[in-house]
């Protein structure tokens, strides 16, 4: 209407403090917008860092694990809950699922098969004799991606998959697995007997699961409530219950939490690794190699455990360890994801550094100054990626990928079939940058190791 005065533009500074924490506090920011925001205007700086607590205490990680370790952690990350956030949300992301233009996905592969997960269906592709495929015993081979059954409520979440087994967590929390069995890592309290498709592990009944990785011959599978259970073989103290005894059925890794209601004295039922339980130590993620483990806590805290050969557990020695121990190598570190494969182990820190240990493995570890058959006994930086900050890590049998958080991907290692996207050279002892027509490609995600 004529005459009418516009309405007045007010200023950020002028904007009720509570309104603007609501917005900060909504849950749709990433610890880095918040960080963005605060530089951009000094109003908005205690309300970050209160938005950044906020967000924090909603997360089950931080909820969970009690004032003190609340303090530690916020210690840790310099006094900034604005980094706890970003240490919490990086290691959620570090979980597989990739969210893409044409729905929710994640892949995984063992020795000659694939697994892909799109939108909480499962499809599996390649060659087993063993039942890993998941189609039943007719079937050792697909040449394309076919769709493996699963009871009709079952929403897969999370997948893994090794040599000849493979493993998968529902959304409701329920284990499944197939593949050899011959080393009891399927979990189903039994050896020998080849699963040919997708079965739940019974003994894990009730027991709610949120990730599972599968190593050689075994298995570890982490709850919700942040404990660890492990089944297969036990050569070198790899199920991290403190002995070299087989399990054929999952038993708790009892290191973290103390004793609790769930340990069982039979054998066949579940039990949680008791060094975890009697330091309430909270797991948040978990890794397996050939024949060691590898798990990160709620603190950005590491722990090895298993064969220690070449340095593959960050301790100093060979030494093989049967119950899970500190790398005390990393404890000035937050690590935010951890990665294992044959011998070696990654660790990926909440600044984007990437720590490794073990066997270089025809370079497979980065360091151009070491051997291609060396050991690297301690956990050492990879200084050739310093100036990139790596979001997601992810090593194989002799070759390792990693991303940055600008979509940059490097290889390096083993490079005989091409697998590090290099026409002309075997191999790269130094992270080199994988060259693609990124125009062609829409959403780009590497799988965690098949384990």
């Amino acid at each position: 209407m004529a005459g009418e005065k516009s309405p007045r533009a007010f200023s950020m500074e002028e904007l009720p403090g509570h309104l603007i924490g609501e917005v900060l506090s909504s849950g749709r920011l990433a610890a880095g917008d918040l960080a963005r925001l605060e530089g951009t205007c000094r109003a908005l700086r205690p309300l970050a860092e209160q938005a950044a607590s906020r967000l924090c205490a909603a997360r089950m990680a931080c909820s969970v694990i009690g004032p003190a370790a609340r303090g530690e952690l916020l210690a840790r990350c310099g006094g900034s809950w604005k980094k706890v956030l970003r240490f919490l949300q990086s290691v959620e992301q570090s979980f597989d699922t990739v969210h893409t233009s044409s729905g929710n996905m994640q892949v995984a592969t063992g020795r000659y098969h694939t697994l892909l997960v799109h939108d909480s269906s499962v499809y599996s592709c390649g060659s087993s004799l063993c039942g890993v495929l998941g189609h039943g015993p007719d079937t050792t081979q697909c040449v394309a991606f076919s769709r493996v059954s699963f009871p009709s409520l079952a929403r897969v979440v999370n997948i893994s998959a090794f040599h000849n087994h493979a493993a998968f967590v529902t959304e409701s929390g329920e284990v499944f697995t197939c593949g050899d069995n011959s080393s009891a890592c399927c979990g189903h309290g039994d050896v020998g007997r080849t699963i040919f498709r997708p079965t739940q592990i019974l003994a894990l009944k009730g027991i709610s699961c949120k990730q599972v990785a599968t190593g050689l011959s075994f298995t570890v599978i982490l709850t919700r409530n942040g404990l660890v259970y492990t089944c297969g073989s036990n050569t070198h103290g790899q199920l991290g219950h403190g002995d070299t005894t087989d399990r054929a059925a999952p038993k708790i890794v009892e290191l973290f939490k103390g004793p609790s209601p769930v340990v069982q004295h039979n054998e066949l039922l579940p039990r949680a690794i008791q060094s975890f339980q009697r330091r309430n130590i909270l797991i948040v993620r978990v890794s397996a190699g050939d024949e060691h483990a590898v798990a990160l806590d709620a603190l950005g805290y590491v722990y090895t455990w298993g064969r220690g050969y070449c340095g593959a557990l960050g301790h100093g020695d060979e030494n093989d360890k049967t119950s899970p121990e500190l790398i005390v190598g990393l404890k000035g570190q937050v690590a935010v994801q951890v990665c294992a494969r044959k011998r070696k182990t990654f660790v990926l820190t909440d600044e984007g550094s990437v720590f490794a240990f073990g066997w270089m493995g025809f370079g497979s570890l980065g360091f151009p100054d070491r051997g291609s058959s060396d050991k690297v006994m301690q956990p050492r930086v990879l200084d050739s990626l310093s100036s990139h900050y790596v979001s997601q890590i992810s090593t194989g049998l002799y070759h390792t990928v990693a991303v940055t958080n600008k979509g940059i991907v490097f290889g390096f290692g083993d490079n005989e079939r091409a697998q590090l996207g290099q026409e002309f050279i075997r191999g790269c002892l130094k992270p080199t940058e994988i060259m693609f027509d990124k125009s062609s490609i829409e959403d780009i995600a590497i799988a965690a190791p098949s384990g």
